[in-house]
């Protein structure tokens, strides 16, 4: 109990307010709530695409920030989307940005979240239910990962800075502190009991080996928290994935990915316009 209270303090999120909005973008977007699997309330933008609003359904590509970030700090991609024809949804994660607070958040959790925006964009008639892309960075590219794995209908899916396995990440994250190998397997013991998941059930690594959309694997080579190894790895274990390493591109910040913005951009618009709309969504 004592090393489950100190893990929740050590993992808590950070309180941050939000500084950026569509509009400062010069994007129109309505602000939307749904409620997350344990009824907390999720916050997020939706921006139709250039064109949108003429009764069609269309592609939409669902946009999940990581660990302590928050929808905004994917916004600046949103222009390049927006103008490709693919309308966007934003969604900030239970206990980040404008969604509810939340005790702990994990993967897993970041996924639920992720499956509620999902559900809540195939009930709404201006949407193509079998044109839904994902983008995620860091945990929420694993959640992105995590999501396509057990959706077949998820078209396509663009992971940033994404993980292999979590036991390794948390683990490196410990013994950079010299933590005692004793204490470590119990830290890692305590953290799947407490957000309920085996690391095995959802590490990138294995979820990305059934999912047979194209998958995009971005990731930077000035990455210093998750290693270039990791989403190598990745590529070889996904049947449909494909790499890009990003020259100056880090773990914490987007700004160094929007070179490659346009590459993304292809991705997406190949896999969104090419997918036949599902006749039973």
């Amino acid at each position: 109990m004592l090393l489950r209270t100190l893990l929740l303090r050590l993992y808590r999120l950070p309180v941050r307010s939000v500084h950026l909005a569509p509009a400062d973008l010069g994007l129109e977007a309505h602000d939307v709530a749904f409620a997350a699997v344990d009824g907390a309330r999720l916050r997020g933008w939706f921006v139709p695409a250039d064109g949108a609003g003429d009764g069609e359904a269309r592609p939409v590509v669902v946009a999940m920030h990581g660990w302590a970030s928050a929808a905004e700090d994917l916004l600046p991609a949103a222009p390049a989307v927006i103008g490709a024809g693919l309308s966007m949804l934003f969604v900030d994660a239970r206990g980040h940005g404008r969604s509810d607070a939340a005790e702990f958040m994990s993967m897993p959790r970041f996924a639920e979240d992720l499956d509620a925006a999902v559900a809540w964009l195939r009930e709404r008639p201006d949407v193509d239910a079998a044109r839904i892309a994902l983008v995620g960075h860091s945990v929420g590219a694993g959640a992105a990962l995590l999501v396509a794995s057990r959706d077949p209908r998820i078209a396509a899916v663009v992971s940033i800075a994404s993980m292999a396995h979590p036991r390794e990440t948390i683990g490196r994250s410990f013994r950079a502190y010299r933590a005692p190998r004793r204490l470590v397997h119990a830290a890692l013991r305590t953290i799947e009991r407490t957000i309920g998941y085996r690391f095995e059930d959802f590490a990138p690594l294995h979820t990305i080996a059934r999912i047979d959309a194209p998958v995009l694997v971005l990731h930077g080579l000035d990455d210093h928290t998750v290693p270039t190894a990791d989403a190598q790895r990745l590529v070889e274990s996904g049947p449909s994935a494909t790499l890009r390493l990003v020259p100056g591109a880090d773990h914490r910040s987007l700004d160094g990915f929007l070179p490659v913005l346009p590459e993304i951009v292809a991705h997406l618009r190949h896999a969104l316009t090419e997918t036949p709309t599902d006749p039973d969504p």
